[in-house]
């Protein structure tokens, strides 16, 4: 038998001992981490999952016995503060308030309570004393608003009868010189450094010039002359009162030891720093009187759900949207949606890949002003927008991004207000507005102008190549002439939309697999055309752009259309360039028509459904059909002869395409198809001629 004090204390006056119960300090960035892990990982996934705490045995006087959990709780491979103990945990978070209000505590704290007790019984919290000191987590996170419930349990199990003191309690300076707590602390630091965590359970012999700490598992090889103390780090500041820890210890000591032992001496250590100097002296010495647990039939009862603010069993909140930084709480919200989409609906949805896609839009008036909008619904975070334009007063009904104020005094330039509206709509956003003239065939360059224009081609083409796609969004045909060339030759990503009065296009651009290589296969070798042969928008002209604005009244100077035709391409614009973001070849996605039903029946290579060349409707007869053509190999815009002769000659070869308006035609051949044409229609007339001469004749 184990050497122990003899009791002083009369059984009929032995006090009850009390523990002081653990207070959960929980540091925001664990909200940060829980928020992101909801959207990003659990999802609707309500199961356990596996978090960690700490506990601190040095806090000064005053403070309360504190539980931490921080952003790293999820990292079950992050290091524990120095000094500090760790505490496993489990998360149970809920989808909605109501699971959270309905969930069984008395369950959950049964089942944690059973885990404790067959650790125990079966030996295993001796080889790892952490197993006595967990905790449950009960969640429930409102990510609209930002608001967090939240209730600890720290399970420990309950005697049948009270704990009681053999002695009244007793500092250790009481027991042990400052030589003595001195050689202590050297063996515990001794005894911390020989394990890979921190350990909070400990055995102590703490005779006079003998002091030793061991594991709780080599108790048994201590001698019956020795005085054996049971030790463990007390987060307790609280004079003669030990934190919650102990409980369960003082359960393990007695299944295993209680029949040796007439009393326990327990070491509540309490390792506080003052001026740079470690204390120990105010650490608590307890003998105690604990009943017998060794044959106990059934797990005993457990408790440890944590009171809240108003001391009462009950759980906590805490509202973190006023705290937060509002940018961030933006940045957040706008992502939200999105997130929530890949739950159950779209699981393999790439968001990061549509985050990182830089977008141009040329154009920045009812179209343009619509599509940008659209884009930061899809959490496109870089946006550049071009147009030489400025606000008029016709524009703010229209063009989504502009106000009344920003048609006084001249109305302030396009590009730039637009740019601005969407940072004040969503601070997070890099938008950029420039305004810059894009030259045009048809529009000729005089010498005056050439530095000018030639800055201006530099300007463009800089901005085509530092960004993934570009959205052709101008009033002109001719005005998309140069992008799409730049485009084409850069192999970037094109979507191009264009107004009627009733009537609206959508389109991607062919992505060339190398504009360089062979002649593609024939169209007939296809059951649908591969992305790196489809066509541009100038695929299907046989003339080249020239001025439009030549000679034209001012309705048809302007886009006259019906105001919500704006609204439905931009949305498809957009919708267009993510179906192609989600496609495994991306632009080289294969063109989706709506010339068969099969599309109906069959699996679709992207998450989002088709990805059709071009999107046609016609809103008078509320139609839509998704027609696709191949590139034509005279187009005056991505033909290979018109990007090799652009690589070659650079801004020469631009310059005569903006003054000549035949020069485009006679490169790419269209003048010599005309004069073909032409020809056997002349050919034709002639023998059908013939052919009526010899009728009347015989008749």
């Amino acid at each position: 038998m184990f050497k122990m004090s003899a009791p002083l204390v009369n059984k009929m006056e032995r006090k009850q001992l009390q523990f002081v119960a653990f207070n959960s300090f929980l540091d925001a960035g664990f909200w940060h981490k829980l928020s992101e892990n909801k959207l990003d990982v659990y999802g609707l996934d309500e199961s356990k999952k596996e978090i960690k705490g700490f506990y601190f045995n040095g806090d000064p006087v005053g403070m309360p016995c504190r539980m931490n959990v921080e952003f790293s709780a999820f990292d079950q491979n992050d290091k524990t503060p120095q000094r500090c103990l760790p505490m496993l945990g489990e998360l149970h978070n809920t989808n909605t308030v109501d699971k959270f209000k309905e969930c069984d505590k008395k369950e959950m704290i049964s089942e944690a309570g059973k885990k404790i007790w067959d650790s125990i019984v079966s030996g295993k919290a001796l080889d790892t004393p952490e197993l006595l000191a967990t905790f449950l987590l009960l969640t429930f996170a409102d990510l609209k608003k930002y608001h967090y419930y939240y209730w600890f349990c720290f399970p420990c199990l309950c005697p049948s009868t009270d704990i009681t003191f053999d002695q009244e309690p007793k500092k250790l300076k009481d027991k042990l010189t400052a030589e003595e707590m001195e050689q202590f602390l050297q063996a515990y630091d001794t005894f911390q450094d020989a394990h890979p965590t921190y350990q909070g359970f400990f055995v102590a012999v703490l005779s006079k010039g003998n002091i030793v700490i061991e594991d709780v598992k080599h108790m048994n090889k201590f001698e019956n002359t020795q005085e054996v103390y049971f030790g463990f780090c007390d987060p307790s500041n609280i004079e003669d009162y030990p934190g919650w820890p102990l409980r369960n210890f003082l359960m393990l000591i007695s299944y295993h030891w209680k029949g040796d032992l007439r009393g326990v001496n327990v070491l509540c250590l309490r390792d506080r720093s003052r001026d740079g100097t470690r204390d120990i002296s105010h650490s608590l010495l307890l003998s105690l009187c604990v009943p017998d647990i060794k044959n106990v039939p059934e797990c005993p009862k457990c408790v440890g759900w944590e009171k809240n603010e108003k001391q009462k069993l009950a759980p906590r909140f805490v509202n973190l949207s006023a705290s937060m930084d509002p940018t961030r709480l933006a940045a957040s919200a706008v992502d939200l949606n999105l997130k929530l989409m890949r739950w159950r609906l779209l699981p393999e949805l790439d968001l990061d890949l549509i985050s990182r896609t830089k977008c141009l839009l040329l154009g920045a008036g009812t179209l343009g002003c619509n599509v940008a909008r659209c884009l930061m619904g899809w959490g496109v975070r870089t946006i550049t927008l071009v147009d030489n334009g400025r606000v008029s007063y016709s524009n703010p009904v229209r063009q989504s991004l502009f106000q009344f104020e920003d048609c006084v005094k001249g109305g302030m330039p396009k590009a730039e207000a637009a740019a601005e509206a969407m940072k004040k709509i969503f601070p997070g956003v890099n938008a950029k507005g420039l305004s810059l003239s894009i030259p045009m065939p048809g529009h000729a360059v005089p010498e005056s102008a050439i530095d000018g224009v030639k800055k201006d081609v530099e300007t463009l083409q800089d901005l085509v190549n530092s960004h993934d796609a570009v959205f052709l969004l101008l009033d002109t045909r001719e005005s998309r002439w140069l992008p799409t060339l730049m485009a084409a030759e850069k192999q970037k990503i094109v979507i191009c939309s264009a107004l009627g009065f009733d009537t609206y296009l959508v389109m991607r651009h062919g992505v060339r697999s190398d504009t360089e290589g062979a002649d593609p296969a024939p169209l007939s070798s296809y059951s649908s055309i591969p992305g790196d042969q489809l066509g541009c928008y100038f695929c299907n002209d046989v003339v080249a752009p020239g001025n439009s604005l030549k000679d034209r009244t001012l309705d048809q100077q302007c886009t006259v259309s019906r105001p919500g035709i704006s609204y439905m391409a931009s949305a498809l614009a957009v919708e267009l360039l993510v179906s192609v973001l989600q496609h495994p070849e991306l632009g080289k996605a294969p063109a989706d028509t709506s010339a068969s039903d099969e599309h109906l029946s069959k699996d679709f290579v992207c998450p989002l459904g088709l990805v059709p060349h071009q999107i046609r409707c016609f809103v008078s007869r509320f139609q839509q059909v998704l027609p696709a053509c191949k590139a034509f190999d005279k187009c005056t815009a991505c033909s290979k002869t018109v990007i090799e002769q652009f690589r070659r000659d650079g801004f020469d070869f631009l310059r005569r395409a903006f003054n000549d308006p035949s020069y485009l035609e006679d490169l790419t051949g269209l003048t010599q198809m005309h004069q073909e044409t032409l020809d056997a229609e002349v050919w034709g007339f002639s023998d059908d001629e013939e052919c009526s001469s010899m009728e009347v004749s015989s008749s």
